[in-house]
């Protein structure tokens, strides 16, 4: 974990697992091309982001960031549904 960029406690990276995903798919996600998919309409008085991406397995995942204290905090992620692995996949392809 890179805990440089990136702000992890139990609380975060235990919310992931119940998605069956680690910090370092988390990680792996936003540090390569993720496709951002906007600000997170859920956001409870703080900006959130979501990003889809792949790891380096090829799993594609949705993560949901904020910012906090000039870090990265995960606050989510998780398998998306298929209508955002598709436009990941062809944003990828570079396809509109």
């Amino acid at each position: 974990m890179n805990d440089e960029l990136f702000d992890w406690d139990d609380a975060n990276i235990r919310h992931i697992a119940e998605h069956d995903v680690t910090p370092e798919e988390s990680e792996e996600v936003l540090l390569g091309e993720p496709l951002e998919m906007g600000q997170d309409p859920r956001s409870l008085g703080e900006e959130r982001w979501s990003f889809a991406g792949e790891t380096s397995e090829g799993r594609i995942l949705q993560v949901v960031i904020t910012m906090r204290s000039e870090k990265i905090r995960v606050v989510t992620a998780f398998e998306p549904i298929r209508r955002i692995k598709l436009r990941y996949l062809q944003s990828k392809a570079g396809k509109p």
